[in-house]
Order: structure tokens, then sequence, then C-alpha cells
């Protein structure tokens, strides 16, 4: 190989590099960008989910501030209405009062079924069944036909104690589902 041609593969060598180096410049580039827009995208993702987590969690906790305060009334409401039937002084403005907070209740309570976590739908559950008895005990006492134990008495003594009970696991499970608070059984909630 004489210096002719050793030249000549020498420039076709340069010659290439040459034509070929924007080439390759060029795929590394678009393969940093196509990296670094990938990584934006993730990133992007990820700040969108953590906003859907804060979004749903202020739908539930405003849902559970609704729940419980209608789940509240309607067994304040309950309790007047007893006691005024056992003084003598129920009206039917007590019990229009008595009927309007169980339909604000079955509203919420509706709502809440498309919102709540299964641990606390369950607790609401078994809240609006026991004020559902409770409601069916005091008006069968108040319409003349009370149950065999379903005194002022019995009613004062053993069913609102136990909605207090209800009442009180259902807030916990629900603040446990919140992530405020011990679950009903003291232990931490999911995820903390």
């Amino acid at each position: 190989m004489g210096s002719t041609t050793l030249a000549l593969v020498v420039a076709a060598v340069g010659v290439t590099g040459t034509l070929l180096s924007p080439l390759l410049a060029q795929r590394v580039v678009a393969r940093v960008q196509a990296e670094q827009f990938d990584r934006e995208q993730r990133a992007a993702h990820a700040q969108w989910l953590r906003e859907q987590q804060v979004s749903e969690l202020i739908r539930r906790r405003d849902c559970y501030v609704t729940v419980n305060a209608a789940f509240r009334l309607y067994r304040t409401r309950l309790m007047d209405y007893l006691w005024d039937f056992d003084r003598g002084q129920a009206t039917p403005e007590g019990r229009e009062a008595v009927e309007e907070a169980r339909r604000d209740h079955h509203s919420t309570f509706a709502e809440a079924q498309l919102i709540v976590s299964g641990a606390v739908l369950c607790e609401l559950d078994g809240m609006t069944a026991a004020l559902s008895e409770v409601y069916r005990r005091i008006m069968s006492l108040a319409e003349g036909h009370p149950d065999a134990d379903g005194s002022f008495e019995e009613i004062r003594v053993t069913d609102f104690p136990l909605l207090w009970e209800r009442w009180d696991r259902m807030r916990n499970v629900m603040r446990a589902d919140l992530g405020v608070g011990p679950g009903p059984e003291g232990r931490p909630p999911a995820g903390s």
C-alpha cells in the first residue's frame, strides 16, 4: 500500500467521520432529550397522582364531616323526642324535627355510600341500622304499642348508650381512614 493509497484511505475516513459526526451527535442529543422528556413525564404523573390523592382525601374528609353531623343530629332529635314524649310534651313539630333529621340522614348516607371506604361503609351501615331500630322503638312507644322491652327507661338506658358506642367506633374508623388517628382497635391507620 503506497502513500497515495494511505492518503486516500485517511482522507476517506476523515470525510466519512466529518459527514457522520452530525448524524451521531443528533442521535445522542435526541436520546438525551427523550430521556429528559420521559423523566419530566414521570415527574408530572407523580405530581398528578399526589394531587389526586389530596383531592380524594379532602373529598372523603368533607363527606365524613357531613355524615357525622347528620348522624349526630338524627340521634339528638330522637333523644329529644323521647324525652319530650316521657314528659308529655311531644308535639307534631317535635315529630317533624325527627322526620327532617331522618330524611337528612338518609340523603347524607346515600351520598356517602358512593364515596367512603369499605371499612367506613361497614360502620355507617351498622350505625344506620341501629338508628333505624331506635327510631322504630321510639315511634312504637309514642304510638301506644311499645315493644315488650320498649319503655322510656329501657330505650334511654339501653339503646342510646349503644348508639353512643357505635357512633364512637364509627368516628374512629373515619379518623383512621383519613390517617389522623388509630383505628377502633387502637392500631395505627394503614399506611402510617
